[in-house]
């Protein structure tokens, strides 16, 4: 009998024992499984299965080569792994330094914005709106703004401080500014909502017998505020660590990974060696060097969670 039919003309015997056999959390499980199996673990073996083989869109045969690619990554006499982990350090290096102002501002805004101070609805709307914006529109915004010609931020420079403009998408050092500046801008709302909740769920009983024993706002932020945020401040460590790893449309498009490869980051080369220079195994085996190396990073920082966790009870 189909599981379709009303509930009132199962059988009673009949449907109790189908209730009985364990088989329903399974069914509601179902539908995920089989999205996950379609959209996930088939890529993820039809990638692992194109690194292993020569593999070429146009050829009649793609031979196995076996851990051909992933062995030409640690040969730095090639382009393909000196461009590969210069774009992993990239990454990292723009991972060290997006995610501390992450956290901290997103805090410090929280804590300001928590207040009951005039116009606060509006701030708060203010700094979250813009991670509404899709990265392209985000990424032609502030290269405009740092435009070496005629960005807004050299023409306040020229024109109302006198200073020398500066080439901030052309220079190899300063081009990391608007990427960072231009992140910090678009995901910042995000990490602020969090902070903004968990404050919500602070009993305010703790600061009024803090105030009793005449503790100041820096104790109060320190013993109660701090320890309290402990669990969200992870979760949003976590979480803007991976976001900041999967850097790609910023540096697209803000300076398009220059000067000489300086901003590239590891997902915009993977993306040119695949679809620009036709390299689809040589692609697939960084991918899963880039997929290992999170991985690992993920492992330990789920490691650190357990570990609070248990000294927290």
């Amino acid at each position: 009998m189909s599981l379709s039919l009303p509930r009132e003309n199962v059988p009673p015997r009949r449907r109790r024992s189908f209730e009985n056999s364990g088989l329903t959390p399974y069914l509601y499980l179902l539908p995920f499984m089989l999205l996950f199996l379609v959209f996930v673990v088939y890529p993820v073996g039809y990638g692992f299965w194109v690194s292993l083989h020569r593999w070429d869109l146009l050829a009649e045969t793609r031979p196995f080569v076996g851990l051909e690619y992933y062995r030409n990554l640690f040969d730095f006499s090639t382009p393909q792994a000196q461009f590969f982990w210069n774009s992993m350090r990239n990454t990292g290096f723009f991972t060290i330094l997006s995610v501390p102002l992450l956290v901290a501002v997103s805090l410090g805004l929280a804590l300001l914005l928590y207040r009951p101070i005039f116009g606060r609805s509006f701030f708060r709307a203010v700094f979250f709106l813009p991670g509404i914006l899709t990265v392209s529109v985000m990424g032609i915004l502030w290269r405009w703004m740092f435009d070496n010609q005629i960005g807004l931020v050299n023409a306040v420079r020229t024109d109302l401080l006198g200073l020398q403009p500066l080439p901030f998408l052309s220079s190899e050092g300063l081009a990391w500014i608007p990427v960072v500046v231009g992140t910090l801008w678009w995901t910042i709302g995000f990490n602020m909502t969090l902070y903004l909740a968990a404050l919500g769920n602070i009993s305010q009983s703790l600061y009024e017998a803090a105030e009793i024993d005449g503790a100041t706002a820096w104790p109060k932020f320190r013993f109660i505020t701090w320890p309290l945020l402990g669990p969200v401040t992870l979760f949003v460590f976590v979480t803007t660590v991976l976001a900041s790893f999967q850097l790609f449309g910023q540096t697209l498009v803000i300076t398009n990974g220059g000067p000489n490869r300086t901003t590239q980051s590891a997902i915009q080369y993977i993306t040119e060696e695949a679809f620009t220079n036709n390299q689809f195994s040589s692609a697939a085996a960084m991918s899963f060097m880039f997929g290992l190396a999170m991985l690992i990073f993920t492992v330990l920082q789920f490691r650190i969670m357990a570990r609070d966790a248990r000294e927290g009870t």
